[in-house]
């Protein structure tokens, strides 16, 4: 008797999985490589991270398959999460190292807090709306972030809390700088902000020279929505 040769069946649900995996990671490669390396982010440890914290993960279900989109994908509470080209330059800027505490401003869905996490020893990330702080705080767990707190609480004039921090970053505009953020930066310690209004603001990195001095770098010019109770320049009246 000759040997029994087993029969394999065609499984399509194992074959559909497989082929998401695929799409998925095709289009995690075409984000770095279309429009975040163009934009000048050329740090290799920023682009493999963009590889190991999945967005997707971050991305409301019903705007997962934009995750990789050139776009600001829409958030709870009328928010939303910046353009993936934005956030890898922000990264890149700050230059997180792995001794350092990260304050974020806005914490969104979690996503930018998950890759300063990977880079820092410390993250706190603070959001103004509860649901969006209880969002990056679930997201963050089911992630395995473990060095990442969220607060909720308004963080337009910084976080005293915790304060003084080796790196801080606005995610939402500023349309006027609130010293009380600078002051909250250590000596060497850099700062990320979106500053000005409509229709432009300039992506800025502040890095605190010493207790009286700062010293400020224009980077890029985009539009971010500002922060909920975002300080304004005041109006002058004739």
């Amino acid at each position: 008797m000759g040997a029994v040769v087993p029969q394999y069946t065609h499984c399509p649900r194992l074959n559909h999985t497989a082929e998401l995996i695929m799409n998925i990671e095709q289009a995690r490669f075409n984000m770095i490589e279309q429009q975040i390396r163009p934009w000048e982010v050329l740090d290799q440890d920023v682009l493999n991270l963009l590889s190991i914290v999945k967005r997707e993960n971050f991305v409301p279900a019903a705007y997962r398959e934009l995750a990789f989109v050139d776009f600001e994908i829409p958030l709870p509470a009328g928010q939303h999460m910046l353009a993936p080209r934005v956030e890898a330059r922000v990264l890149q800027e700050l230059a997180v190292k792995k001794h350092e505490t990260v304050l974020e401003i806005g914490a969104g869905s979690g996503y930018m807090a998950a890759l300063l996490a990977h880079r820092a020893q410390h993250v706190l990330t603070v959001d103004i709306e509860p649901e969006l702080a209880e969002l990056a705080k679930a997201n963050l767990a089911a992630n395995g972030v473990l060095n990442a707190e969220v607060a909720t609480g308004d963080g337009a004039r910084g976080w005293a809390a915790a304060a003084p921090y080796d790196v801080i970053c606005v995610s939402g505009g500023l349309p006027v700088l609130p010293q009380e953020i600078l002051e909250h930066l250590k000596v060497g310690g850099r700062l990320a902000a979106f500053v000005g209004t409509a229709p432009v603001m300039k992506a800025q990195i502040i890095t605190r020279v010493d207790e009286k001095q700062f010293r400020i770098a224009d980077v890029f010019e985009t539009y971010v929505e500002p922060l909920q109770n975002a300080v304004h320049a005041p109006r002058f009246k004739f």
